[in-house]
């Protein structure tokens, strides 16, 4: 069975706390004010789901996390706070990237200070674009350190 949705009175205010959580105080100004529908678990209560004029923008994950879709980090990204949670690679490896391809700390240029291992991060390429969303497998301020392993774990990549 769906997911329902509860009644709209407070969903802003609710995501606009779990984005400000997650990626970093004053990211949610990025935020349309309305078009957005939460759906909640009917057994626990608990946001499952985030959409934004009927496309998804995220899932939320038991343990609180955001799994940010495409569209959810394009929207976030416009916000410059946002950038602290993402990863810049080689304009090399951008279409690896784009076609949902890990990406390995050799082709890291930058990586922002909010970027930890089992966190949401946001994949740019040289003209800060958002190419991927994915899951970090290491700490951002090593990321561009190493030359071996990976570094995120991409589940989208942009379709062209």
């Amino acid at each position: 069975m769906p997911a329902r949705p509860l009644e709209p009175h407070g969903e802003n205010r609710t995501l606009a706390l779990m984005v400000d959580y997650l990626f970093g105080r004053g990211v949610s100004k990025a935020l349309p004010k309305e078009g957005f529908r939460l759906y909640h678990s009917r057994r626990s209560g608990r946001v499952k789901s985030v959409y934004l004029d009927g496309k998804l923008f995220a899932t939320v994950k038991p343990n609180g996390a955001m799994a940010l879709s495409m569209e959810g980090a394009t929207i976030l990204s416009k916000s410059p706070r946002f950038r602290a949670n993402c990863v810049q690679v080689s304009d090399e490896v951008a279409e690896f990237v784009r076609g949902g391809k890990s990406v390995f700390c050799k082709f890291v240029k930058w990586a922002g200070k909010n970027v930890y291992p089992k966190g949401e991060v946001a994949i740019i390429d040289g003209k800060g674009k958002i190419i991927g969303v994915g899951m970090a497998v290491l700490n951002g301020s090593v990321m561009a350190q190493f030359k071996s392993g990976a570094a995120v774990k991409v589940r989208v990549g942009v379709k062209k």
